[in-house]
């Protein structure tokens, strides 16, 4: 089941049969949907209009107005069943468990199809991809990051292909993290096929996510199609290994035009694999070698980003910390502080305290100074 801080209403069934109808027309693309939406108004009104009418709205031509006109015979409902019977969630922009995060991009998906769990902390997440053809020294930076990254408390994005996004699904799952795999095909029609038991790995702690039906086939222009969603789920992407012609350079200008940061890991001179992210950073992306330079540059947008309850977060792995250990967090000052104070202030025991600080440091929220002082990062 997903979760979500959004508050708006669920759909009726009336109208998420009409808005799968419309979106599952050949030749509906996000933009022209929403092109369409804002013409009539709601999905009922755009299956309802006249050909005539349709064909007024721009990208709408003959073939396609014919197409709409004849939505009907779309058995909408046959789908929704086979969600049901799968735990697929059937996600409309007007769900309260759409992601935030795609609301802001212009291009969002009509539709989207969840199989897992959607949480609110998922708003602070980081897109991890690159070449499916990639080398060992990639594969080990981009598993290296996405479990640093995901033990900081941001949620790992990625599309489940060979190569960079396996290994950054696998580094966020090894490290106990959260992690989102976007599919070109729908989520019952894993692409690549031996990526099925990762691919399960991914549901049990995060979400397949897709834009088309669940039983949908890859095709080329999906690809491309699905990394601006990588990047519109993320607060920023980073290419670890990408050629010049790349689809993770896509995604890279995808989060350009979203507004989203770009990061690039750099490779060695003279690897084909490492042209593209050195391109990146010649353009101004962000160089990462380890967590901390995507932490740095993320800090003011976690701050930024808006809780479902509780107190502002400043750092993404606050997400992740239990009573106990915000206790403890809550006692360390920006300036020196002694455990003899956090142990005054909290009011723990110097065992749990000790145990606390530990997790505090792995987590990138403290530094110690000493063997007996602290700071806050």
């Amino acid at each position: 089941m997903c979760e979500s801080d959004c508050t708006a209403a669920e759909p009726r069934p009336d109208e998420l049969v009409d808005t799968l109808r419309l979106v599952m027309v050949s030749g509906v693309g996000p933009r022209i949907r929403r092109a369409l939406m804002e013409r009539f108004g709601s999905a009922r009104a755009v299956l309802a209009a006249a050909e005539i009418a349709l064909r007024e709205v721009p990208g709408v031509g003959p073939k396609l107005a014919a197409s709409i006109a004849a939505a009907e015979e779309i058995d909408a409902e046959r789908e929704i069943a086979l969600c049901r019977q799968h735990g697929i969630e059937i996600l409309t922009e007007s769900h309260q468990q759409y992601p935030r995060m795609l609301r802001e991009i212009h291009d969002p998906p009509g539709v989207l199809f969840a199989k897992g769990s959607l949480k609110p902390e998922d708003a602070l997440a980081i897109g991890i991809v690159g070449t499916r053809h990639a080398t060992q020294y990639g594969l080990r930076q981009a598993e290296r990051l996405a479990g640093s990254l995901a033990r900081a408390g941001l949620t790992v994005v990625s599309g489940l292909a060979r190569g960079i996004d396996a290994a950054a699904h696998r580094g966020a799952l090894a490290a106990g993290g959260r992690t989102l795999a976007v599919l070109a095909s729908g989520v019952l029609s894993i692409y690549p096929p031996e990526h099925d038991k990762l691919a399960a790995e991914v549901v049990a702690q995060g979400a397949l996510l897709s834009e088309s039906p669940s039983h949908a086939q890859p095709m080329g222009g999906t690809f491309p199609q699905r990394n601006r969603l990588i990047s519109g789920l993320s607060l920023g992407v980073i290419v670890v290994e990408a050629p010049e012609r790349s689809g993770a350079l896509i995604t890279a200008r995808h989060a350009m035009e979203q507004g989203r940061e770009v990061f690039a890991v750099p490779g060695p001179v003279d690897s084909r694999t490492a042209r593209g992210c050195h391109q990146l950073i010649r353009d101004g992306a962000k160089l990462v070698a380890d967590a901390d330079d995507v932490l740095e540059e993320l800090g003011p947008l976690v701050e930024a980003a808006p809780r479902a309850d509780g107190p502002p977060v400043h750092h993404p792995a606050e997400l992740l910390l239990n009573e106990l250990e915000q206790q403890v967090l809550a006692a360390v000052g920006s300036d020196r502080t002694s455990i003899d104070q956090i142990v005054a202030e909290s009011g723990l025991p110097v065992a749990r305290v000790l145990s606390a600080v530990s997790v505090l440091e792995m987590r990138r929220l403290i530094r110690r100074l000493s063997g007996t002082t602290v700071v806050r990062m």
